[in-house]
């Protein structure tokens, strides 16, 4: 094999790998299918340097993370919580105590919320505004 083949194998191996290298979908499968976050900076470094190097293929790079969702830093814990104890909140006149919610919430996630505070924002909703939306009630 001529030695100019050689090198040209050899660059093209090496351009392989780094792009495969700088891509935070291997880097970090479980954050796959994430919609939004803070952007991991050592993944769109990488990627940059993807860039720098190779236009097209860290291009490609940045578009799989932000398609995968790979290159955003993993976000809080979610929690849910069953229908049947939201049930329990609801008094007789369809209103939620509120001084449930705040233990089954701090029972649930742990996290003590102050529903208390003034700030705090209240909605009331309906069935018929939900159903503009195409939703149904269901709790």
């Amino acid at each position: 094999m001529p030695i100019h083949k050689r090198v040209l194998s050899g660059l093209l191996a090496a351009t392989l790998l780094t792009q495969l290298s700088a891509c935070g979908t291997l880097f970090f499968p479980e954050r796959r299918g994430q919609i939004e976050g803070r952007i991991d900076p050592a993944v769109a470094a990488l990627n940059a340097i993807g860039i720098l190097f190779y236009v097209i293929p860290g291009l490609i790079a940045f578009g799989i993370d932000f398609a995968t969702g790979a290159i955003y830093l993993p976000g809080g814990l979610t929690s849910q919580v069953n229908p049947e104890d939201l049930h329990n909140l609801v008094e007789a006149d369809g209103q939620i105590d509120p001084t449930k919610l705040k233990a089954l919430i701090e029972v649930q996630t742990g996290h003590s919320l102050p529903l208390d505070d003034p700030r705090l924002i209240r909605h009331s909703g309906s069935a018929e505004q939900l159903a503009a939306y195409g939703l149904r009630p269901a709790a």
